[in-house]
């Protein structure tokens, strides 16, 4: 397989600035991967790689034009010097469909995953080409180059049902028998968009015993469904984790607020939906200056040999005090109960201020939790900077880390994206974002902190 490669390298500040919060000092390293060759990146995330940290993925979408015929593709950034030069990867898109939604993730030994949709014509009348999937490739070289794609799921000549928003991950863990295993969650709507009652949305699960060169067939997890208007009463935000004995645990959002759903068999089966907090507002909320906005939840496991070891930890977005909040609850005895939600953001309640995206990494060597967010906190209209929190006593608490990016104004004629990316290894954390480089340009860049 061909693939076509950009160096680029544009430092935003110097390696090794020094932040301070709190009287503790942090260095940090911001870094534009994709700038003004890209077109309009977004909807990053990041994978450090375990078994050399000093190679990070990042990927993300961007527009492209093949042939004249535009479209939207994946692409990878990649670094083996541990953030400091960056190559851009893109991704083989032989059907032209628009593609979205990437996730990527590394392997125990250092495969990297990368997961995502691709459809076409999704909201057309009458659609002459019709086709809508899921799909996963694979790196083995830290993402210079990647296997041809492999469906998780495809539907040929329909857009119904549609697959939208996976989340991959792998079982890394030594203590487990479905170490190894790659699993992919995600919503299936029955119609898009669709106010009918009789179209639902699900939650759907899917693995693979051979690392993604071939996945089996999916099925819903979910007790309860959701609608299919892409709102606050869709079943949306199914990311996967693995615990340290192979349980795996899916939270998403829906008309019952957070729920979470487990497998102690390696995804063979799931048991009952548990309840894990009201999402007041829904996940579904408006933020000035953003085309739109979601509060979705990211759920993650405490793998390491830390006091919290085991514990599982679900965060999101919601509007319980009249403006977006970050929150988090955790679970110390395997999903079946949960604490109150702890208010991660530090700014006065209420002040009117939006935090949103957040996205979040569970450290697997330290079992400190990092949470990135989007924050308008002390900003006028629709300013917005980005804030890395931090907890180190299994989340009762969290310390906020400014991000060294110049705040930005944002506008809501250009798609933003629905999230941004965070992964965490030995209290090396790496954040991957986009952001307004100017009036009508998104970039992607990444904010490398050590503590």
């Amino acid at each position: 397989m061909k693939t076509f490669f950009l160096s680029l390298l544009v430092f935003l500040l110097p390696l090794g600035s020094i932040h301070q919060t709190l009287g503790q000092k942090v260095s940090q390293h911001v870094v534009t991967v994709a700038g003004s060759e890209a077109n309009q990146p977004n909807e990053v995330s990041v994978a450090i790689n375990p078994q050399n940290p000093d190679n990070i993925v990042v990927v993300s979408m961007q527009r492209a034009f093949a042939n004249g015929s535009p479209g939207i593709t994946n692409y990878a950034y990649v670094t083996h010097d541990g953030g400091n030069n960056w190559k851009q990867v893109p991704h083989p898109n032989p059907d032209r469909r628009t593609q979205g939604d990437d996730a990527v993730v590394f392997s125990s030994d250092g495969t990297a995953y990368h997961s995502y949709i691709s459809f076409t014509q999704l909201r057309a009348d009458r659609p002459l080409n019709a086709a809508n999937g899921i799909f996963a490739t694979r790196s083995s070289n830290g993402g210079d180059t990647w296997s041809d794609p492999v469906p998780v799921v495809d539907h040929i000549n329909t857009v119904e049902p549609f697959e939208d928003k996976p989340w991959i991950t792998v079982d890394r863990q030594s203590a487990s028998d479905h170490k190894g295993n790659v699993y992919v969650s995600w919503t299936r709507f029955d119609r898009y968009g669709s106010s009918a009652p009789s179209d639902s949305t699900q939650i759907l699960f899917s693995r693979s015993t051979d690392g993604a060169r071939n996945f089996l067939m999916p099925y819903d997890i979910s007790d309860h469904g959701g609608n299919a208007l892409d709102s606050s009463n869709t079943v949306e935000g199914a990311v996967p984790a693995v615990g340290p004995d192979g349980t795996i645990y899916v939270g998403w959002a829906g008309p019952r607020g957070i729920v979470v759903d487990r497998s102690t068999d390696g995804g063979l089966s799931f048991g009952k939906d548990i309840k894990v907090a009201d999402n007041p507002g829904g996940w579904d909320m408006h933020v000035d200056g953003i085309n739109r906005t979601n509060g979705l939840p990211v759920t993650a496991v405490d793998v390491s040999s830390s006091t919290h070891r085991g514990s599982v930890y679900i965060n999101w977005v919601d509007q319980r005090h009249g403006d977006p909040d970050v929150y988090l609850a955790y679970s110390r005895d395997q999903g079946q109960t949960w604490s109150d939600p702890v208010r991660v953001n530090q700014d006065a309640i209420g002040n009117g201020k939006a935090q949103f995206f957040s996205w979040m990494s569970v450290d697997p060597a330290t079992g400190h939790i990092y949470i990135a967010y989007y924050d308008r906190s002390g900003l006028p209209g629709t300013k917005t900077r980005l804030t890395l929190a931090r907890s180190t006593d299994g989340g009762e608490s969290f310390k906020e880390f400014s991000i060294d990016q110049e705040a930005f104004e944002t506008r809501n004629d250009i798609f933003f994206g629905d999230y941004l990316g965070i992964d965490a290894y030995r209290d090396k954390v790496v954040v991957g974002y986009q952001y307004f480089s100017g009036p009508e340009e998104l970039s992607v860049a990444t904010a490398i902190f050590k503590f």
